[in-house]
């Protein structure tokens, strides 16, 4: 069954990993989670395993890579799908340096056609879906045009589905971080597209703080892609089942109880436990005993040695607060 692209969680460098992404599944059932991005080359040359192992309980699941190589994607995208992967998508939209060198991310969308080429390629080698993340355009681009150019040669390629940042790009002037802040949002022209090229699924993304908004754009587009916020407050996604797939809402103190099962585990598998309590410093903001649980984290679970012992004692923090 193809994955639905209603409600999605963004890929992140540096924190859609693993933990973050059980984390995240622990919260909510349906949504469609997506690594962070990983380029063709690495995952030719590098340790598969530790690039692209995921935990069964992720799917739905997406891996993002990067690259501008055809035949190195249609390569990487044959090794994603034999790992189990639900969809590949392509790159077309981080603005950093090192992607700019690696002629990959957003520079792409100064090669409409070449990006045609790479998901064409990436299609031929395997029968899960393959998706384009873009942004609205780069530089002195007109955004009217770069958009359609780019998502209209990728539909004649065979792809159906793109998410796009609905931002430009400034790869000269701007660094990664103002890139996701400074440019101004243009949602008009996002739901122009789709409502131009119907049978498209089109997501929007960027600047999405909180379901209500995500309802909003639903009225325009097929999907919406949330970054930041889902990771900086994730407890918003205990609702996500319930609002757009008509399922029930997820219950945190339960969600926690599996999340905290699995960072035991992985304990005892030899795992740190600073990297698996990272994605949960935001999950009781603006609750009480919130400060006391980041900061015991924050203290202690940076220690050599330290436990599961220490995330117990965190969620005490939170949950004697609640039954005071």
């Amino acid at each position: 069954m193809r994955p639905s692209h209603t409600f999605c969680v963004a890929p992140m460098m540096d924190w859609t990993d693993s933990p973050c992404r059980v984390l995240h599944r622990c919260l909510t059932s349906r949504a469609l989670l997506y690594t962070e991005m990983v380029t063709a080359e690495a995952v030719l040359r590098g340790d598969r395993a530790r690039l692209l192992g995921f935990e069964g309980f992720e799917h739905p699941l997406a891996l993002q890579l990067g690259g501008s190589d055809p035949a190195k994607l249609a390569q990487a995208s044959k090794i994603a799908a034999d790992f189990g992967y639900d969809e590949v998508n392509l790159n077309v939209g981080c603005p950093s340096d090192r992607v700019q060198s690696g002629r990959f991310g957003a520079c792409l969308m100064r090669e409409p056609q070449l990006v045609a080429d790479c998901v064409a390629a990436m299609r031929a080698a395997v029968s899960i879906p393959v998706t384009v993340k873009c942004r609205i355009g780069v530089d002195d681009q007109d955004p009217e045009q770069s958009l359609r150019t780019l998502i209209d040669v990728c539909a004649q390629a065979g792809v159906s589905v793109f998410a796009v940042h609905a931002r430009k790009a400034w790869l000269e002037g701007l660094s990664p971080k103002e890139n996701r802040d400074v440019p101004p949002l243009d949602y008009e022209l996002v739901y122009r597209v789709k409502r131009e090229r119907p049978s498209l699924t089109i997501l929007v993304n960027g600047g999405i703080e909180n379901l209500e908004q995500a309802e909003t754009h639903l009225r325009h587009v097929d999907g919406v892609m949330l970054g930041r916020a889902a990771y900086q407050n994730p407890i918003l996604l205990t609702q996500v089942d319930a609002r757009f797939f008509g399922g029930e809402a997820g219950d945190l103190d339960a969600a926690v109880d599996v999340y905290a099962e699995h960072v035991e585990r992985q304990l005892h598998l030899g795992a740190r436990l600073h990297p698996l309590i990272k994605p949960m410093l935001g999950l009781y903001n603006g609750r009480p005993g919130a400060r006391q649980f980041r900061r015991h984290l924050s203290e202690y679970a940076v220690r050599d040695g330290a436990g599961i012992a220490v995330l117990r004692e965190a969620l005490d923090f939170v949950r004697a607060r609640r039954a005071a």
